[in-house]
């Protein structure tokens, strides 16, 4: 285990869009929340071996909701149980609207050295769509007060394919992004997942997303600028200036094994058995129900997922070959003791002659027609 997921589940506000365990109102339970994470942490230390880590991630949610003070308590104990390596990748997200000087000081003397910013979008009108509570202005501010406080690399999320959105507003967005010069850039087209407001929304009609020419063509764009100005596209929505790829994020799409922390966070861990890869467990997902189980030890509420070697095979392909570095005959072979051809053979020359994958130097990866359709794709690798 080499990367460690910490949850915060607070929030100022709920957005519109957002299905993750995270919820407004919930300020009284921030310090109780904090013990309890703490405690679950010494619990997986001690199992563990108190393990060095070469990347933690503070998630949420919004990390930057909590008071200084209980980020400094956080901190302090969560370093204790699980050290970090020389090196390490320390990313915290936040939000705009909730960040401070006190709370990034906390962060950057603990080794946070990544911040991950949520800007979405540049119009009001947008941010007001998705219920964001920041504007650009703040942004601009965030970035600043953290390279002031030594966060010097810094990464923003955007959002396209928004009710409302046209391409022009879409370029307008990335734009102001880059006159920020951050180091890396998440791309994410909305997904409206059920049972969200805006998701409600739009069945309502009270809501209109943008064609799928029209999105098609934002992220045309999005490939093209960023491109120009020298950021290098490493996953299907991910791009980085040279050396500022999210080394967590490329741990999870390379079966790097993990251990979360948390409401709802999941963790997965070697389990090395004739038929079994690897265990994949959940912690409840509720504020409540996690602190339950954490005050009574009862960690057999965590839910737990056996993953098959052929499933972890799979897994393989569609994490993946959602990099641009594509799928390594060599890595597949070392992780799972059978050749890439034996399992895939047949069906990844099928594809490649279809146009979708490309191979070059042992790796098998998307072609930009086959990124467009990737869903297709591993389907046709699927098991059946």
């Amino acid at each position: 285990m080499t990367e460690l997921y910490v949850h915060l589940p607070f929030c100022r506000s709920k957005c519109l869009y957002c299905d993750f365990a995270s919820w407004a109102g919930q300020e009284e339970r921030m310090g109780e929340y904090v013990d309890a994470v703490l405690r679950e942490g010494k619990a997986r230390a001690d199992a563990l071996g108190n393990p060095a880590v070469d990347t933690v991630f503070l998630g949420g949610g919004t990390p930057s909701v909590l008071p200084a003070a209980l980020l400094d308590q956080l901190l302090e104990g969560l370093l204790r149980l699980f050290p970090l390596k020389p090196g390490a990748e320390f990313t915290t997200e936040a939000n705009p609207s909730t960040l401070t000087r006190p709370w990034l000081e906390t962060a950057a003397a603990h080794g946070i050295n990544r911040l991950s910013l949520g800007m979405q979008a540049l119009q009001p009108s947008l941010l007001r769509t998705l219920g964001r509570i920041h504007d650009f202005d703040q942004v601009q501010q965030s970035v600043s007060l953290a390279r002031a406080c030594g966060l010097q690399n810094i990464s923003l999320d955007l959002m396209f394919g928004l009710p409302g959105q046209s391409r022009a507003m879409w370029r307008a967005s990335l734009e102001a992004a880059l006159s920020l010069e951050p180091q890396h850039l998440s791309c994410y087209g909305l997904i409206p997942e059920e049972g969200t407001q805006l998701s409600a929304m739009l069945q309502d009609g009270q809501l209109t997303l943008p064609d799928e020419e029209e999105e098609r063509l934002m992220y045309d764009d999005c490939l093209t600028l960023l491109q120009e100005q020298g950021y290098r596209q490493y996953e299907i929505s991910n791009f980085a200036k040279p050396g500022y790829a999210c080394r967590h994020n490329l741990g999870y799409w390379r079966q790097v094994p993990y251990l979360g922390l948390g409401a709802s966070a999941a963790s997965m861990l070697l389990a090395e058995t004739a038929d079994v890869a690897y265990q994949r467990q959940t912690n409840p997902r509720s504020i409540p129900a996690y602190l339950s189980m954490v005050r009574d030890n009862a960690w057999t509420q965590r839910e737990t997922e056996p993953v098959t070697r052929t499933e972890a095979r799979f897994e393989t392909m569609m994490l993946g070959l959602r990099t641009t570095e594509g799928v390594s005959e060599s890595a597949f072979l070392a992780l799972h003791g059978v050749s890439l051809a034996a399992c895939y053979g047949s069906r990844l020359q099928a594809l490649k002659s279809r146009g979708l994958l490309e191979y070059a130097d042992g790796r098998w990866f998307l072609t930009r027609r086959g990124m467009d359709i990737q869903n297709s794709v591993l389907v046709e690798l699927m098991d059946d």
